[in-house]
């Protein structure tokens, strides 16, 4: 594989992360960053990129030493460059690690800049971003042999009535970007089409409903169709967002194929998640593929495989071996609590776009 020029690795590390938001829909950049804390040691400082004021990651000073607010993916490419310069100015970032789906696209677009500007990235392309994308997922599985649960492309409620003749109940609404509700009748699913078109727009996915038990897997991949790291969990808690809120390592050689498989048949490059179902025959549906690394990513650093350590290897240059060892039954269980600070750090950051 060819790779840009290594950095001295005796330097500390300035990583940009973005994904501070740990509330009850966390992001993934905490997790992320502590990963890397844990990976890199001493050597190792943080820059946050916040796009609100109060994402709680922001205020966690033994975790992000900088903090900068960048422009909602939105306001388009040439925004988020103008931002990136000003920061690089001051901040010499050798890595950036993007971590939520909607800013993807612009970060891609962005990468021989970034890469111009010093800063390194090992992001998916946007062929990659768009065939594992809810609307194109099942087309993905069907040519590569991956089970994918029956879904449609709705831009209209009306259409809603025939999804339910076609798929039957219960449904799986989602919205374009995140968030997905089970609904029983077709009362729910209006309301769960307007509330998911009133938060992402459409169009709107629905899907068919898959019983099972919900497993995730989080991977790295090299680009070149071969996986580096593949962490299965079983989530132990759910919340009402279906987000895991307590989650179990498990060893199973199927999770880990089909991981590999889905790494093969895209040639993803970077972090990833398959969100699974497996139903009562032992049959492995993927749900969603999740083109970044999940909130639950430091587990996979305390199970041994330090998945956001090894992708800034990888932006580096340097050498990354596969590994296969983890630790199975190693559990996390998230928990929230009050994070105290000073309103002037607060009105600092909103006033600066920076803390």
């Amino acid at each position: 594989m060819s790779v840009s020029p290594h950095l001295n690795q005796t330097k500390t590390l300035t990583i940009a992360v973005t994904g501070l938001n740990a509330n009850d829909n966390p992001g993934p950049g905490l997790g992320v960053i502590r990963a890397l804390r844990d990976g890199f040691g001493e050597n190792l400082r943080i820059i946050g990129l916040a796009y609100e004021t109060l994402e709680p990651a922001i205020y966690l000073s033994d975790q992000v030493d900088k903090t900068y607010r960048i422009p909602y993916p939105t306001a388009g490419v040439e925004a988020l460059k103008e931002r990136l310069q000003q920061i690089q100015e001051v901040e010499h970032i050798d890595v950036l690690i993007p971590n939520f789906d909607a800013e993807l696209f612009n970060f891609i677009k962005l990468e021989k800049e970034l890469l111009n500007m010093g800063i390194r990235t090992f992001l998916p392309t946007h062929q990659q971003l768009a065939d594992r994308d809810k609307v194109n997922l099942q087309a993905f599985g069907n040519k590569h042999g991956l089970e994918v649960p029956a879904s449609e492309t709705i831009l209209a409620v009306s259409e809603l009535d025939q999804m339910a003749d076609k798929l039957g109940f219960p449904l799986v609404i989602k919205g374009k970007f995140y968030e997905a509700t089970i609904v029983q009748h077709i009362s729910e699913a209006y309301k769960a089409f307007y509330k998911l078109q009133a938060k992402w727009g459409l169009p709107i996915i629905v899907q068919q409903f898959i019983k099972g038990t919900e497993i995730n897997i989080a991977g790295l991949a090299d680009g070149e169709g071969n996986t580096l790291s593949v962490i299965p969990m079983r989530k132990m808690y759910i919340t009402e967002k279906g987000k895991a809120w307590a989650g179990i390592t498990i060893a199973d050689d199927k999770l880990i194929n089909l991981a590999k498989a889905f790494a093969k048949a895209s040639q993803w490059k970077g972090g990833f998640e398959l969100e699974i179902m497996r139903d009562e025959k032992d049959r492995l549906y993927i749900m969603e593929v999740n083109p970044r690394f999940p909130a639950w990513i430091y587990l996979s650093a305390a199970a041994g495989q330090n998945q956001p350590r090894m992708l800034v290897d990888l932006a580096l240059g340097n050498q990354v071996k596969e590994l296969t060892a983890y630790t199975a039954g190693k559990m996390f269980v998230r928990y929230a609590w009050d994070n105290i600070i000073d309103v002037a750090e607060f009105q600092k950051l909103s006033a600066f776009g920076e803390l």
